[in-house]
């Protein structure tokens, strides 16, 4: 009786053991928290966001060295002014979808953990670009520098969002709508490298359009909302 016992309840410890593993979605993180990757990552991209500022500060002392009007800090400044409001609505945005791609999600793996990694590298190189903006103005090569850098975060966020919506397991449970959601999520990202793509494009054949050919990244939200109302009648 003591062998049957102890062979039975090996069988039945094997199979809960089996049911456990199998009922959890592969390669996941052990230990890893969600929430504890968000903090890092919006710590981070605050980080980015302010280095934003700082070679503006840095004007206002060379100013006064100078013997110049205050005035002169805004007006022989323009580019990097620009470069600065545009970046800082760039990381805005970038940072808003990341938010939204979180939004959901309660556990991770390893591949989305290097995934934001990479997402995280993107912004925090973002600020290089913007400097050499406001230094070297319409240059080709500064443009092609500053979309890359964009579309990476785009990829890492669309890369992200394939693997939220190939093991729905990581997402929450108790947010309604959440595998839907996730998946116009992702068609929104890849509609998104496309149009950053085309936009980088459009930058090197008209120089004039540098920077403003970015107003394509609401276009595929437009096409998102626009099916949605089509179907909905």
């Amino acid at each position: 009786m003591g062998a049957s016992g102890s062979s039975s309840e090996t069988k039945t410890e094997g199979a809960d053991t089996g049911s456990v593993s199998d009922s959890g979605p592969r390669g996941l993180e052990p230990g890893a928290s969600a929430e504890r990757l968000l903090l890092f990552t919006d710590a981070v991209a605050a980080i980015s966001i302010t280095l934003l500022i700082l070679p503006l500060v840095d004007l206002v002392p060379e100013a006064v060295s100078a013997h110049e009007a205050p005035s002169k800090v805004i007006t022989d400044h323009l580019d990097q002014i620009w470069s600065f409001l545009l970046s800082f609505l760039v990381i805005s945005n970038i940072w808003l979808e990341h938010h939204r791609t979180f939004a959901s999600v309660g556990k991770l793996t390893r591949p989305l953990m290097v995934w934001n990694m990479g997402w995280l590298l993107a912004v925090v190189v973002l600020p290089l670009p913007t400097e050499m903006i406001g230094a070297f103005g319409r240059d080709s090569f500064v443009a092609t520098f500053y979309y890359a850098t964009l579309l990476a975060s785009m990829v890492c966020r669309s890369a992200m969002l394939r693997i939220l919506t190939t093991t729905p397991e990581l997402l929450k449970d108790d947010v309604p709508g959440a595998h839907r959601r996730t998946a116009d999520l992702y068609t929104e990202g890849y509609l998104n490298v496309i149009a950053v793509v085309v936009a980088l494009l459009l930058a090197l054949a008209v120089p004039a359009l540098q920077y403003y050919s970015l107003l394509l990244l609401v276009v595929p939200r437009r096409i998102l909302r626009f099916r949605d109302r089509a179907g909905a009648r």
